[in-house]
């Protein structure tokens, strides 16, 4: 009997592929093509049915991904909307999360307030110091983008939002992993996700872009960023949080990782564009690929459907070399996408010998760590009374993720609940000290409405004949 695959997050492109940067490096400014219209934005009736959906037939803990394109470029009334959207559909003790990517060219002091009190997380693009992030980070003048980017960090960070760094690791910033990871810490972006960069290249389809980092750059970006992190452990604890090393970890505690990447198969999440249209993933939002549209079909019943599991299923099929690799355990063969996008390799990972090289490296810390959470484990677990899934549970203590599956893009989100629920995570290896930690205290529960008290909308008809008619 085939289990149904649960509806715990999405990734929404509330804007397209819209984008006010033209970043050299991006994949889905390319994507406009798929869409008549020169502008792509989600309808009311669009954003009502999609959250309606997740809420009502997700699972106890749902996050939304908010990304692009460049999702800003909605509003912040748009955001706004949606979480009133998630409470108006949500059950009692739901908890909700929400993650939004961003470029930051447009967050201000209204946005910064919008996301600090409505309990977002943010994932900022931000690939470093001004000569590494202007790179490849461009308006699409040419112009730079680093001096603004870096405003929109601290705009944010003064007005208390959570905010993680997101990094795109490519043939130039592979070089200055010390130089990036430092630049993050100083400025108080101690939450990192660093994203390899491979594309193909546009004037030679056998071959991948120039702007591509190797499989030997980033599996030393890999090393020296993991050495970092290790030694800034205090009491045995860490510091800063890389994404991939905390999903790493799961693997090495017999837990499921957060990152679909690092899973066995592809297919547990979905991506919903502009215009409701369904994609299995968002590197692979394509003809081919497309699983329906939420205003016809049901959400639920498309991640389980026999394309997603066919997409899904094909990240199982393996090069033969994976047959006999230690690591295999713990990196799962990584992305199909970076076995398609470099067509010397012949269908293997490009980042192969990256992770074989990272793994060498770490294992011996990382069993380490692993040995320090069972431990803990073993004192921990008689005085737990209620413990959530241990799969969206924070690794080191860093918050959950926006997409459990979205891995390459998606930015963690902070859950705020539905009355009655208990949102406390259960981190799977010693964390930091909680005063440490990002907030993640329920937001404060709506007032519960009699069915004929009139609608909170502003119809001016009774609740049960309104938004409350499910």
């Amino acid at each position: 009997m085939t289990v149904k695959k649960p509806l715990n997050s999405v990734l929404v492109k509330p804007a397209g592929p819209d984008c006010n940067l033209g970043c050299d490096y991006c994949f889905y400014l390319d994507k406009s093509r798929l869409f008549p219209d020169k502008v792509h934005r989600m309808s009311e009736p669009v954003l009502k049915a999609l959250v309606r959906q997740v809420m009502r037939a997700g699972s106890r803990q749902v996050s939304f991904g908010w990304q692009g394109g460049e999702p800003t470029l909605m509003g912040v009334d748009f955001y706004r909307r949606a979480v009133e959207y998630q409470r108006r559909f949500g059950a009692a003790g739901q908890i909700v999360g929400n993650g939004l990517q961003t470029n930051g060219i447009l967050i201000n002091a209204e946005w910064a307030q919008f996301l600090r009190d409505a309990k977002f997380l943010v994932g900022l693009s931000l690939d470093g110091p001004q000569h590494v992030h202007d790179r490849y980070r461009k308006y699409k003048s040419g112009a730079p983008s680093w001096e603004k980017v870096a405003r929109a960090r601290d705009v944010l960070l003064q007005a208390g939002v959570a905010v993680n760094a997101l990094v795109v690791v490519n043939d130039h910033s592979a070089q200055y992993a010390r130089e990036i990871y430092e630049y993050h810490k100083q400025n108080g972006l101690e939450y990192m996700q660093f994203i390899p960069c491979l594309e193909r290249d546009t004037g030679n389809p056998a071959g991948i872009a120039p702007f591509s980092v190797s499989a030997e750059a980033y599996g030393k970006f890999l090393c020296e960023v993991f050495d970092l992190w290790s030694a800034d452990f205090r009491s045995g604890r860490p510091t800063t949080f890389i994404r991939w090393f905390d999903s790493v970890f799961y693997s090495y505690v017999g837990l499921p990782a957060p990152e679909c990447t690092l899973l066995p198969e592809c297919g547990i999440y979905t991506v919903v564009e502009h215009n409701g249209d369904v994609y299995a993933c968002d590197f692979f939002v394509e003809p081919e690929w497309k699983l329906g549209n939420i205003m016809t079909d049901s959400l639920t019943e498309l991640l389980n459907s026999p394309l997603q599991n066919k997409f899904g299923a094909q990240k199982a099929v393996l090069p033969p070399e994976c047959g006999e690799c230690p690591w295999l355990t713990h990196c799962c063969c990584g992305c199909p996408r970076d076995r398609q996008n470099n067509p010397a390799t012949g269908g293997s990972n490009h980042y192969c010998a990256a992770y074989k090289l990272f793994f060498e490296h770490a294992d011996a810390r990382l069993r380490q760590l692993e040995e320090q959470w069972r431990a803990q484990q073993v004192l921990v677990r008689p005085t737990m009374t209620r413990q959530t899934d241990p799969a969206v549970a924070p690794v080191t203590g860093k918050m959950p993720a926006a997409s459990s599956a979205a891995a390459a893009h998606s930015a963690a989100s902070k859950p705020h609940t539905t009355p009655d629920a208990d949102p406390s995570p259960t981190p799977p290896i010693p964390a930091e000290d909680s005063s440490r930690r990002p907030s993640d205290s329920p937001a404060p529960p709506r007032a519960r409405l009699g069915r004929n008290q009139l609608c909170p909308c502003g119809s001016g008809k009774k609740y049960k004949h309104c938004c409350g008619r499910g």
